[in-house]
C-alpha cells in the first residue's frame, strides 16, 4: 500500500507579497496550491475562480499562487508580481525561479491545482482551464468546521501597489485633442486632455457591467480601446464582453458577451447575450466590422456592426505560431490589433510574435516571431529578430511604421512594414511593462502599466515624458 506523504515547498522559493510560511505552518485548513504563469490568461482566469470561490466561502482554505515562469523577465521577483497583480492577484505568491516546486510536486502544465487536506496531503489535482472546481473545492472543505478566524493566511498583502490616480492601465487609444486611457485596474474610462487632465470618467469604478449613462455604467477590467469618429469601443476583458461607449451623450452599452467566459457562438445575434466571449483583449474595425483579439481561445472574430454577426475568422486554438488560411492557422494568445485597410496585424503575446491577417481571404503570415518558446532581446532581419513577450502595436496615419510595446524587454520597438528590419527606440530609461500604445498628434503615447503611468515620447527629439492624469 502506498501512502501519500504530506509535501513541501522547495525553500529555493521566493514569497512575493506575503511573509515565507511553510505548508506544515499552513496544516488545519486545506490548501489550494496554484501552479501557474502569468502571462497566461488561462493560468490567471483559473486562479480568479479559485478566489471568487473564496470569496463566496471566507476562511475555508489557503491559496498559495506558485508562479512558474514562462519568460526571462518572470524570474525577476518585482517584475513576476507586478504581472499577477495586473491580473487581480493578491493571494500569497511564490515565485519559483528555477521550477524547483514544478518538479517535486510533477506538475506537467499550467494551470495546475494541487489540492492538499488540512493535513497537507494531496488529495486530487485539476490541470488545465476546465475541471469541476466548485465540486472539487467543496469536496476539499467537507466536514471541517468552519474557522473563527475567516482571514487567514496572507490575508493582508505587503508592499501593496501606491494609491495613485491610475492602476494599471491597459489601454490608449489619443485623437487630436482627446486621450482615452482604460483604467483596468479601477474598472473604468477615463477622458483627459494631452495634458492629462480627466474631462470624464466612463464606469462606477467597481467591477460590474451595467449599460447607462454617466453615473450608471459599470466595467470589469477594461482594456483595448478603439475610436471611430464619436463612438469608442471597448474589450471589456474583465466582462468577457464588446462594449461601446456613446461619446456625445456618454451612453454605454454591450454588443457582444453576457458577462461571463465562455466559447463564442458564430452567427448572427438577437441580443448582446446570445452569445459569449472568451478574454477580448483588445479591437480594430475595418469595414464596419469590429475585430476582436480573442485571447482566451487564440482566436481572430468579428463582429458587424450593420448584420450583428459575430464570425470566427482564423486561428485553430492551439497556442502556436503558425500560418495558413483562416482556421488553419494558429496563435499564442493575440493581445493587441491594428487594422489597415485589408490588413489586420496582431501582436502575439505568448508566441513573441508580430502576425499579420489579409481580410480578403483571412490568410495569416508571421512577420515577427518562431514560436512559444522563441524569444529574446534581437533587432535585425526579421528570421533573426527577437521579442519578448509584447503586448502592443500601433501604427500612425502617415507612415508604414509599427510601434511595438516589447514588454518582457521594457522596451519600444519598430518595425517597417514591406520587409524592413526590427529596431530598437534609443529611450532615456527602461520602460516599466507597457502594454498599451497609441500614435497621434506626432508622439507616440504609451502605456507604462507596471508604474500605473501613460507616457508621451517625441520622436524627433527623443524626449520621453510622464502625462500626469489628474481630475
Amino acid at each position: 500500500m502506498n501512502e501519500k506523504r504530506a509535501m513541501e515547498l522547495p525553500k529555493s522559493g521566493i514569497w512575493l507579497n506575503a511573509a515565507p510560511a511553510t505548508l506544515q505552518e499552513l496544516r488545519g485548513r486545506p490548501v489550494v496550491l496554484a501552479f501557474v504563469n502569468g502571462t497566461s490568461v488561462w493560468s490567471m482566469q483559473r486562479v480568479a475562480e479559485v478566489t471568487r470561490w473564496q470569496a463566496r466561502n471566507p476562511g475555508r482554505l489557503h491559496l498559495v499562487v506558485v508562479q512558474v515562469p514562462r519568460f526571462e523577465f518572470e524570474r525577476e521577483p518585482q517584475q513576476a508580481l507586478k504581472l499577477l497583480r495586473r491580473h487581480g492577484v493578491s493571494a500569497p505568491i511564490v515565485l519559483d525561479a528555477h521550477w524547483d516546486a514544478w518538479r517535486q510536486f510533477d506538475v506537467q502544465s499550467w494551470p495546475t491545482l494541487v489540492l492538499l487536506d488540512a493535513q497537507g496531503i494531496e488529495q486530487e489535482r485539476l490541470v488545465g482551464a476546465t475541471g469541476e472546481l466548485e465540486r472539487a473545492l467543496n469536496g476539499l472543505c467537507e466536514g471541517q468546521q468552519r474557522p473563527l478566524d475567516e482571514e487567514g493566511f496572507g490575508s493582508r498583502e505587503i508592499n501593496a501597489e501606491p494609491r495613485l490616480p491610475l492602476l494599471f492601465p491597459g489601454g490608449l487609444v489619443v485623437s487630436q485633442d482627446r486621450l482615452y486611457v482604460a483604467d483596468t485596474g479601477h474598472h473604468r474610462i477615463l477622458e483627459c486632455n494631452h495634458s492629462g487632465r480627466v474631462l470624464r470618467q466612463f464606469g462606477l469604478g467597481s467591477a460590474d457591467m451595467i449599460n447607462g449613462g454617466l453615473g450608471e455604467a459599470a466595467f470589469n477590467r477594461p482594456q483595448g480601446l478603439t475610436l471611430v469618429r464619436d463612438v469608442l469601443y471597448v474589450a471589456d476583458t474583465g466582462n468577457h464582453a464588446l462594449r461601446r461607449i456613446h461619446l456625445q451623450s456618454g451612453q454605454v452599452d454591450t454588443l457582444c458577451g453576457n458577462g461571463r467566459a465562455g466559447d463564442p457562438q458564430a452567427g448572427v445575434l438577437n441580443q448582446p447575450w446570445d452569445s459569449a466571449l472568451n478574454y477580448p483583449a483588445d479591437v480594430a474595425v475595418a469595414d464596419n466590422q469590429i475585430l476582436i483579439a480573442m485571447a482566451g481561445d487564440n482566436h481572430i472574430w468579428s463582429y458587424d456592426l450593420g448584420s450583428r454577426e459575430l464570425r470566427w475568422r482564423s486561428g485553430a486554438g492551439a497556442v502556436e505560431v503558425r500560418d495558413g488560411s483562416g482556421h488553419l492557422a494558429a496563435f499564442a494568445q493575440p493581445t493587441s490589433l491594428v487594422a489597415v485597410q485589408q490588413t489586420l496585424y496582431v501582436c502575439d503575446s505568448l508566441g513573441s510574435a508580430i502576425r499579420s491577417v489579409q481580410l480578403r481571404g483571412d490568410l495569416v503570415q508571421t512577420l515577427v516571431g518562431q514560436g512559444p518558446w522563441e524569444s529574446g532581446n534581437v533587432d535585425g532581419p526579421r528570421l533573426h529578430a527577437r521579442l519578448q513577450y509584447p503586448l502592443a502595436i500601433a501604427m500612425g496615419p502617415d507612415s508604414p511604421m509599427l510601434w511595438i510595446a516589447d514588454a518582457g524587454n521594457g522596451s519600444l520597438r519598430t518595425l517597417r512594414l514591406g520587409g524592413g528590419d526590427l529596431s530598437t527606440v534609443n529611450l532615456p530609461r527602461r520602460l516599466h511593462g507597457p502594454s498599451a500604445l497609441s500614435v497621434a498628434a506626432g508622439a507616440i503615447w504609451i502605456a507604462e502599466t507596471d508604474a500605473h503611468a501613460v507616457l508621451r515620447f517625441d520622436p524627433l527629439s527623443g524626449e520621453l515624458s510622464d502625462v500626469p492624469i489628474e481630475g
